[in-house]
C-alpha cells in the first residue's frame, strides 16, 4: 500500500486523540530536514482522554506494517496507511499529517 513517509514531527494520533512522538527516528535518514521513523522505533501517546476505568489511556505503540522497499538500517520506514496498534487500548495509530515530497510502497 502506497503512502507518504513519516518524519519526526509529523502529526500522528491515536484513535482518541492523543498525539504519538516516536523515541528513536532514525539517524542516517532525513526527509524535509527531519529524521525518517522506521517500524522498529517505539512510539509514546501523550494527551490521550481514554479513561483508565475503560482500559485506557494509550501509553505507547507499535508499528506492524510499513514500507516493502525502501529501508533504513535494515528496517522498514513509517509510511502513511501503515499499521500500527497503542497498548493497552488495541486501537490503531493515524498519521494525520506528514511530508508530501517521498512517497513509498
Amino acid at each position: 500500500m502506497p503512502g507518504f513517509a513519516v518524519q519526526q514531527g509529523a502529526s500522528v494520533l491515536c484513535a482518541h486523540g492523543g498525539r504519538a512522538q516516536p523515541t528513536a527516528p532514525s539517524p542516517r535518514v532525513r526527509i524535509s530536514g527531519a529524521s525518517a521513523v522506521t517500524v522498529a522505533a517505539p512510539w509514546l501517546v501523550a494527551g490521550c482522554p481514554f479513561p483508565p476505568v475503560s482500559g485506557g489511556p494509550c501509553v505507547s505503540a507499535a508499528w506492524t506494517a510499513g514500507s516493502v522497499r525502501v529501508t533504513s538500517m535494515g528496517q522498514p520506514l513509517v509510511i502513511q496507511g501503515g499499521a500500527a496498534t497503542c497498548v493497552p487500548t488495541g486501537v490503531p495509530l493515524a498519521v494525520a499529517a506528514a511530508q508530501p515530497r517521498v512517497r513509498l510502497t
